[in-house]
């Protein structure tokens, strides 16, 4: 009804459609930008290595990553050597990856 008594009302000038064509290529370059980034970035908790261990185990909520370096991981692998439980056993790959699976078995 509005467009009837404001005929210029729903046309937009020149100006206007070039910002909008600006605005539109800027949301798609940092959209494929950070769609990019989140494809070729390096994930810390990836893999273990480097005195720092990663285990991802089940849990309640589908899935949860144990994550510990130093002498935090130098005790979980100790204790994952000497138990039989499943994280346990999960562990000890990742704790040999690391550096810590001749130094932590009996």
């Amino acid at each position: 009804m509005y467009a009837k008594t404001n005929p210029s009302a729903g046309r937009l000038s020149p100006g206007q459609k070039r910002a909008f064509a600006i605005i539109g290529v800027l949301i798609v370059l940092v959209l494929g930008g950070l769609g990019a980034w989140s494809a070729l970035a390096s994930d810390p908790y990836s893999s273990s290595g480097h005195g720092c261990v990663n285990v991802t185990v089940p849990s309640s909520t589908g899935g949860a990553t144990l994550h510990y370096c130093g002498a935090a991981a130098r005790s979980f692998c100790q204790a994952s050597f000497r138990s039989h439980d499943q994280v346990s056993l999960r562990a000890r790959p990742q704790c040999v990856l690391a550096g810590l699976g001749s130094r932590a078995a009996p």
